[in-house]
């Protein structure tokens, strides 16, 4: 067994961006938090072998698969499968927060 709790942790640009909350042994996941205007990465990115899923806790992003656009109302979830280049950017007023899932613990599955 295993507890963590979110505060615990931080975000990659301090009070935004990527924050890991399990890395392994068989899954990655954790939180995005995005201010408006801002994207999860600069480039979008995609995985050779696992899929990510991104669940929108809090707030309407969009969330961007293979350059197409979709609205991401709170509550929306997206599965991106193996070879999908995909980013998420937040259009609104508000800050949001998506939940981030990588099917399998492969840390060195990223392609760009």
């Amino acid at each position: 067994m295993k507890q963590v709790n979110e505060n615990d942790f931080d975000y990659r640009k301090g009070s935004t961006g990527v924050k890991y909350l399990m890395r392994g042994p068989s899954i990655d996941w954790g939180i995005i938090r995005l201010m408006p205007n801002e994207k999860m990465g600069e480039i979008p990115h995609g995985h050779e072998f696992i899929d990510e899923t991104f669940y929108f806790m809090e707030g309407d992003g969009i969330m961007i698969i293979d350059d197409k656009e979709y609205d991401a109302p709170e509550g929306s979830v997206f599965l991106c499968e193996p070879k999908e280049m995909h980013n998420i950017r937040n259009d609104s007023s508000d800050p949001i927060k998506i939940v981030f899932i990588k099917g399998e613990f492969r840390p060195n599955d990223k392609i760009e």
